[in-house]
């Protein structure tokens, strides 16, 4: 018999946990995750709930709905603002995701060095959104995204060449982007990793595979 493992359902029996520390869940109507996300879309209802466009570390690109938020009382609001890295506790039940816990570690956006750096953190989660469709998982998407962001928000060099790295990078990792011998370890180095002399050097190469990717994927920025 299949069995489904859940992080972090705390309403699962001790017995029940396998390998791992996961819960099996087989049993279960739901299932729970505890995972690292980062905000990157919110939309409002006529009610006092509040839908998200998460990006998550092990579920992938999710709506999921906060409950009571937009309520004054509300704790949770504040740590699901736009572009805040959070642990987030979501439970998937037959009507889609919820949110349960979340503990927000840093804003991005709000912790930007500058208006310049904000500007990058906005590009680049908007290039991510539109990309990446699904629940689909990619642990080294969602790490080469976190660390792009980390970058940005802070005051570098060769800002705009970083930035068209960060988007090639997430592109590359999709299938847009074709890579060779000479590129590969551009497009595969952290950013923070990559020195603003390499980066500036490539920034001509880098533009022109953006673009490549653009006529590819037939979208436009």
């Amino acid at each position: 018999m299949s069995h489904t493992y859940c992080y972090g359902v705390h309403s699962c029996d001790e017995d029940n946990k396998g390998d791992e520390g996961l819960v099996d869940c087989a049993s279960m109507s739901y299932q729970t995750y505890i995972t690292d996300a980062v905000v990157v879309g919110s939309y409002h209802s006529n009610t006092a709930d509040k839908s998200y466009l998460l990006f998550t570390q092990r579920a992938g690109m999710l709506y999921a709905t906060a409950r009571s938020v937009r309520e004054e009382r509300s704790k949770q609001r504040y740590a699901l603002q736009d572009f805040s890295h959070i642990t987030v506790t979501l439970v998937k039940g037959k009507a889609g995701w919820r949110i349960g816990s979340v503990e927000a570690d840093e804003n991005f956006y709000a912790d930007a060095a500058s208006r310049l750096a904000r500007g990058s953190i906005v590009r680049l989660t908007k290039t991510l959104r539109r990309y990446v469709q699904g629940e689909v998982i990619d642990e080294d998407l969602y790490r080469t995204y976190v660390e792009s962001l980390s970058l940005l928000a802070t005051e570098c060099e060769a800002r705009t060449a970083y930035e068209r790295c960060a988007e090639v990078q997430l592109l590359s990792h999709l299938g847009y982007v074709a890579s060779d011998a000479v590129l590969a370890p551009l497009l595969s180095t952290a950013l923070h990793d990559l020195s603003p002399a390499v980066v500036g050097a490539h920034e001509a190469t880098l533009e022109d595979l953006y673009r490549g990717a653009q006529a590819v994927s037939h979208l436009e920025r």
